[in-house]
Order: structure tokens, then sequence, then C-alpha cells
């Protein structure tokens, strides 16, 4: 949409110069959030070109002249990875301008964040050389309370700290929403959906405790009346509820 001008604003803008003021630049980049075998992992690909060649960073990339951000995040993540987000699958996470980020410009980014039960096989475009899944407990970034992981596979640009960002915004939406739903499938079992809560907190967590959290919080689980088979008695089925925010919250055990 373009803004209607107001009176006298056509002259001003006719003498306006632009280049008065340093360039700057502006990208997309999303961090999507998966698990994967019991662990909260995050997407990335291995930059083919300068800078940072070789190296793992978020799939991102330059907003164009007339693109919308969030498009610019969906097309970015399409073209490297394969992988296609619908639009109200994202959510903006912050932006990042520290001068010096990126060597080549005075580049400011928008980061987006994402979530996915079955994430589909990433398959490299664009300027990445590789597309993978990797687990956040491998990565060189540190967490919230200010913890480096030391011997981790390192990222490019600014990305570690994006991704830690990212992380403790899932942690936190956990505790007062219904996001874990996001990262199971359709139905599912409370051992399942603890699961999801254990490898995003990463810690363990009391099952009876957990199980009369969830099923005391309205609207966060409604039963399928289906069972799945275990070793021990059926499992109960359940599907997501009808509420988007958790009364009360399940928080995090101090």
């Amino acid at each position: 949409m373009t803004a209607q001008l107001r009176p006298g604003e056509a002259e001003f803008l006719a003498g306006y110069d632009p280049h008065a003021h340093p360039p700057v630049a502006l990208t997309a980049d999303t961090v999507l959030l998966t698990v994967r075998g019991g662990q909260l992992s995050v997407l990335l690909v291995e930059r083919a070109k300068h800078p940072f060649q070789n190296e793992w960073a978020l799939p991102g990339g330059f907003v164009e002249h007339d693109e919308d951000l969030d498009d610019a995040a969906r097309r970015e993540l399409a073209e490297e990875t394969g992988v296609a987000l619908a639009p109200n699958h994202l959510e903006q996470l912050r932006s990042y301008g520290t001068p010096g980020r990126d060597p080549r410009m005075r580049v400011v980014t928008v980061a987006y964040l994402a979530f996915t039960a079955v994430p589909e096989a990433p398959i490299a475009g664009d300027d990445a050389r590789r597309a993978r899944f990797f687990a956040i407990d491998d990565l060189a970034i540190d967490d919230a309370a200010g913890r480096s992981r030391s011997g981790g596979t390192s990222l490019a640009f600014d990305h570690a700290d994006i991704i830690a960002d990212g992380v403790e915004r899932a942690r936190s939406k956990l505790e007062y929403t219904t996001l874990a739903t996001a990262f199971v499938d359709d139905t599912f079992t409370l051992g399942e959906l603890r699961r999801i809560y254990e490898a995003v907190w990463g810690m363990p967590l009391h099952e009876a405790n957990f199980r009369r959290k969830v099923l005391g919080t309205r609207g966060f689980v409604e039963p399928t009346g289906a069972t799945m088979p275990t070793e021990g008695r059926p499992a109960q089925l359940y599907r997501k509820g009808e509420a988007t925010s958790l009364h009360p919250p399940i928080l995090r055990p101090s």
C-alpha cells in the first residue's frame, strides 16, 4: 500500500536527497524450530558464497525493493531450503542492527520465528550449498543464563544470538500458550506432549504433575476417544483444544 501524500510533501520529496544518509540494507531471516529425535532443532543452511562462505547460517536474505517483509522471509526460506510455510505460521522475533554485524555494509535484519511438527526434508537451493536441521545443543550459542556451549558448530553473522533469542521465546511461549501442540501431530498422547516440553525446556518433567496441569487447563487439549497401543495399557489420544493461551500457565520448574 502506497501512502497518500499530504499537501506540500510532493515538493519536499522532489528536493530530498536520500544519499545524504549512509546506505542501509534490509534482510529477513527465519528461525524454524522443530523437535527431532527428542531434541529441539533449528533449520540451517551452509552458505555457498562470501561472506562466511562454507559456514552455517539461518535461511534468509535481502528484501526486494517492492517486497513485504513477511513475503521476503517466506520467499528466502523456500528458495534456500525448499520449505514452504503458510502466512500464519510466521511471527516476528525482533530486529537486529548492530553496526558491523555484516561485513558488506550496514545491514539490519528482521528475524522471524516459526514452528513445525513434521518438517519437510530440506532441499538446498539458491545460494545455499546444503540445508539441514541441527540440534540446538550441537550449536555454539549462549543460553538464557549466559552459559556458552563450547565445541559446537559456529554460525555466521550474529545468528547464534538470533537463535538463542528464538529458543528463549519458544520456551516462554510454552508457559503461557498452546504452542506445544504445534510440535506434535494432529492427535497425540500426553506423553508425547510432555516430551515436547522436555525438549524445548531442556529438563525432565514429573509425569503425573504434568498430566494434572494439562488436563486442569481449560481448552488446552481434548480427548479424541481413541487410544494408542503401548507396552502397558493403551494411552489416550488427544487433540488440540480451542484455547490459544493457558490459564493458569504451565511454568518451567525453577
